[in-house]
C-alpha cells in the first residue's frame, strides 16, 4: 500500500510540474522591438546596424522554425526604403503581406507614403 501511495504521488507531482514550464510565444520576438524603439530615436544614423539585427532575427526564427513577429517584415523594408536599398525593401513588403494578409492595407500605404523613395 505504501508502495502505491508512493506512486500515485510522484505521478501526481510529475503531472503537476509538466504545466510550469511557461507559456511561448507564438512569434519569434527576437530584436525586433528594441529595433523599433531604437529607429524612433532622435538619431537614427545607424539603420544598416538595425537592419542586420532584424536579418540576423528572421535567420534566427527560422533555425528555431518560429514565426517572425507581425510587422518585423514591414519595419525591415522601411530600414531598406530609407538607407537607399529599394528592392530590398519591396521584397520586405511583399513578404509581410503574404506572411500577415491582414497587413495588406496597411502594406499598401507604406508603399504609397515611400513611393518617392522606393522609384
Amino acid at each position: 500500500m505504501h508502495n502505491k501511495r508512493y506512486t500515485f504521488s510522484l505521478f501526481t507531482a510529475a503531472v503537476l510540474l509538466a504545466g510550469c514550464s511557461g507559456p511561448t510565444t507564438l512569434y519569434q520576438w527576437d530584436a525586433y522591438q528594441p529595433s523599433v524603439y531604437q529607429y524612433y530615436q532622435v538619431d537614427n544614423n545607424n539603420l544598416d546596424e538595425q537592419a542586420a539585427q532584424l536579418e540576423e532575427s528572421i535567420e534566427k526564427a527560422r533555425a528555431a522554425d518560429r514565426r517572425v513577429a507581425p510587422g518585423l517584415h514591414a519595419h525591415l523594408g522601411l530600414l531598406y526604403a530609407h538607407s537607399g536599398r529599394e528592392q530590398q525593401a519591396l521584397e520586405q513588403f511583399a513578404t509581410e503581406k503574404r506572411l500577415f494578409p491582414e497587413s495588406a492595407v496597411f502594406m499598401d500605404f507604406l508603399l504609397k507614403q515611400n513611393k518617392d523613395t522606393l522609384q
